[in-house]
């Protein structure tokens, strides 16, 4: 599915492209605005809303879930295809918290990273940040 979405996205792209420019073709042909009128209707518009359409499919091909691509960690796919990285815990360190807060981070959370009063969560049983999400005995929910 997503190579024919991708093919589907090329051809949009390609159709889109030659309707612009025989819609540019027959605009710039007529003098009077009222006469370039029809090629702007029936040409420009319609190849422009097409290169959209072409762009949104080939950009969207569908990613298998919790895989993004990237540069980093690839694992090899087949010949043609992109590579893809697992997304994977940003710290396997021991979950901390904010000194008085409610929410078990990750080490390197963005909530939390560089301020002060951090401070480990211990033995305490804290709801896991939805941003972070820390696991571990620590870092469990009620």
């Amino acid at each position: 599915m997503p190579r024919l979405l991708w093919w589907g996205g090329l051809t949009a792209l390609a159709g889109g492209a030659v309707l612009c420019v025989l819609g540019w073709y027959g605009v710039s042909g007529e003098r009077f605005a009222e006469r370039q009128l029809p090629y702007l209707a029936s040409g420009t518009v319609p190849g422009a809303a097409l290169i959209v359409a072409g762009a949104v499919l080939v950009a969207g091909r569908e990613r298998p879930h919790g895989q993004v691509r990237g540069p980093a960690e690839t694992d090899a796919g087949a010949p043609g295809e992109p590579d893809t990285v697992t997304v994977r815990p940003s710290s396997d360190e021991p979950p901390v918290r904010v000194a008085g807060g409610t929410l078990a981070h990750r080490p390197d959370c963005p909530l939390v990273a560089g301020k002060a009063g951090v401070v480990p969560v211990g033995g305490e049983r804290l709801e896991p940040c939805p941003v972070c999400e820390p696991d571990g005995p620590a870092g469990a929910g009620p």
